[in-house]
C-alpha cells in the first residue's frame, strides 16, 4: 500500500503538519475516546441499575444491546453523511443527539425509558464514530497519516482503561445516574473541540481511475479490521471465562489480567503508526499477525501455563501483535480512497469490527459449549493461531501487493488531478 501513497522507504518526516491538523486530530481523538467510555462506565453500573429498576442481569444487558445495535445500524448513513456535509456538522449533530440521550437515561424512572435512552445515545455514536476517524486525518498529508492514526487508537485504548475507574468512582459515591449525567458535560466538551478546531469542509467526489485497485485494498482492510476484532475479542472472552470459572479467579483479578493487554495495545498503537509510515502498513500487519498467532499458538501446547505469572510472558506478544493491527488497517482504506469517501470507509471498518466483535462471541460461547476446560480453551486458541495465520497474513499480503503491483502509481497524484479537473463549483469548499 505504501506505493499508493507514500512509497516504501520515502521519509514520512518530509511532509510537515502544521499545528492546526494536531489540533484537530486531538478533538476527534476525544470524541473517539468518549464513545470507548460510554461503554465501559455502563458496564460498570448495570448491577447497580438492575437493583433500583428491578430486573435481572440477563434483562438488564438490554441496555448495552440497544446502544450498540443502534451504534451498528446508524455507522453506514453517519459515513454518507460526513462525506456529503462534512466531519464537524455530522459530529456536532452526533454529539448532540447523544447527550440528549445521557439526560434521558439520567432521568429514567423504567427500564423501558432507559433502553431507549441508550438507541438514542447509539444513533448519535453511530454518527460521532466515522466523524471522528474521517475528521482525524484530514489534516495529515497519506505519508503521515499512520502517526496521526497511531495517537487515535491510543487515546481510545486508554479511555479502555479510565472508564472502568470514572464507572466506579461515580456509581459507588453518587449513584448509576451520575454515569450519565457524567456524558453530557463530556459531550459538551468535545462539541467545543469539534467546533474549534475542524473545519467545515464538503469536499468534491473525485473518482479518477484504479477504482478497481481501491475496492480490493479497502476490502482487504475490511478483512483485517473484522479479523482483529474476531481474536481479540474472542481471546478476551476465553480469558475471562477460564480465569473465573477454572482457574478461579475473581472477577476483578481476570480484569486486572486483561487490563494489561490493554495497556500493551495502547503502547503499540503509536508505534504501528510509524512503522506503516515508514515501512507500509503490509509488513506492519503481518507482523501483528505473527506475533498474534505465536502467543495463542504457543498457549496451545498443553502443559503451557495459562494463568498465573507463567502465562504473563505471552500476554506481551499478544497485546503488542494485537496492537499493531489497527492502524494500518485503517490506513490502507483510507489512503486507497480520496478524502470524499473517507467518511463512507470510516463507516465500512467500525461496522466490520462490531462484525467481528459478534461473531467472537458467538465462535468463543460455541467452543466452550461443553464446558469451560483446559481442553476446550487450548482448541480454541489453536482455532485463533490459524485465522491469524491463514486469514490475517492472506490480508496483510494482499494489502502489501496492492501496494506494489502498479508501479509509478500515485494515487494521491490522481486524486489531486482529479479534483483539478472537477468544474471550480464542485471542489472542496470552506
Amino acid at each position: 500500500m505504501a506505493g499508493m501513497s507514500a512509497r516504501p522507504g520515502s521519509d514520512p518526516h518530509r511532509a510537515q503538519v502544521g499545528r492546526e491538523a494536531w489540533l484537530r486530530l486531538a478533538a476527534c481523538a476525544a470524541a473517539a475516546a468518549l464513545l470507548q467510555m460510554d461503554g465501559t462506565i455502563v458496564t460498570v453500573a448495570l448491577p447497580s441499575v438492575g437493583r433500583e429498576l428491578d430486573v435481572g442481569s440477563h434483562t438488564a444487558s438490554w441496555i448495552l444491546t440497544a446502544y450498540f445495535v443502534a451504534y451498528g445500524l446508524t455507522l453506514f448513513p453517519g459515513g454518507a453523511l460526513v462525506d456529503r456535509i462534512g466531519s464537524r456538522r455530522v459530529g456536532l449533530l452526533g454529539l448532540a443527539i447523544f447527550a440528549a440521550g445521557a439526560v434521558a437515561g439520567a432521568l429514567a424512572g423504567r427500564f423501558g425509558v432507559l433502553v431507549a435512552s441508550r438507541i438514542v445515545q447509539g444513533v448519535g455514536a453511530g454518527l460521532v464514530s466515522p466523524a471522528s476517524l474521517a475528521g482525524a486525518v484530514c489534516g495529515f498529508p497519506p505519508e503521515r497519516r499512520g502517526s496521526a492514526l497511531g495517537l487515535w487508537g491510543a487515546s481510545s485504548g486508554m479511555a479502555n482503561l479510565i472508564g472502568p475507574l470514572v464507572g466506579r468512582l461515580l456509581t459507588v459515591a453518587i449513584g448509576w445516574r451520575a454515569c450519565w449525567w457524567f456524558f453530557v458535560p463530556a459531550a459538551a466538551a468535545v462539541a467545543w473541540g469539534l467546533r474549534r478546531f475542524v473545519p467545515r469542509a464538503v469536499h468534491a467526489d473525485e473518482s479518477p481511475d484504479a477504482a478497481g485497485l481501491r475496492q480490493r485494498v479497502v476490502a482487504a482492510a475490511a478483512l483485517v479490521a473484522t479479523l482483529t476484532f474476531v481474536v481479540m475479542i474472542g481471546a478476551f472472552y476465553l480469558a475471562q471465562q477460564y480465569l473465573q470459572f477454572a482457574a478461579g479467579y475473581s472477577a476483578l483479578g481476570a480484569a486486572a489480567a486483561l487490563t494489561v493487554i490493554a495497556v500493551l495495545v495502547g503502547v503499540a498503537a503509536p508505534l504501528a503508526g510509524v512503522l506503516s509510515d515508514r515501512r507500509g502498513e503490509g509488513p506492519t500487519l503481518a507482523a501483528g499477525f505473527a506475533l498474534t498467532a505465536l502467543a495463542l499458538g504457543i498457549l496451545g501446547i498443553p502443559g503451557v501455563p495459562r494463568d498465573g505469572l507463567g502465562a504473563l510472558p505471552l500476554l506481551i506478544p499478544f497485546g503488542f501483535g494485537v496492537g499493531l493491527l489497527f492502524v494500518p488497517a485503517s490506513r490502507a482504506a483510507l489512503n486507497a480512497v480520496p478524502q470524499a469517501k473517507h467518511g463512507r470507509v470510516s463507516s465500512l471498518l467500525s461496522t466490520c469490527r462490531l462484525l467481528g466483535a459478534a461473531l467472537a462471541a458467538r465462535l468463543a460461547g460455541a467452543a466452550l459449549s461443553g464446558g469451560v476446560t483446559a481442553s476446550h480453551v487450548r482448541v480454541a486458541v489453536l482455532c485463533g493461531a490459524a485465522i491469524c495465520i491463514v486469514g490475517g497474513l492472506s490480508a496483510a499480503a494482499a494489502i502489501s501487493s496492492a501496494g506494489a503491483a502498479p508501479a509509478g502509481l500515485d494515487l494521491d497524484v490522481a486524486d489531486r488531478a482529479a479534483a483539478e479537473a472537477l468544474p471550480l463549483s464542485r471542489r472542496s469548499r470552506r
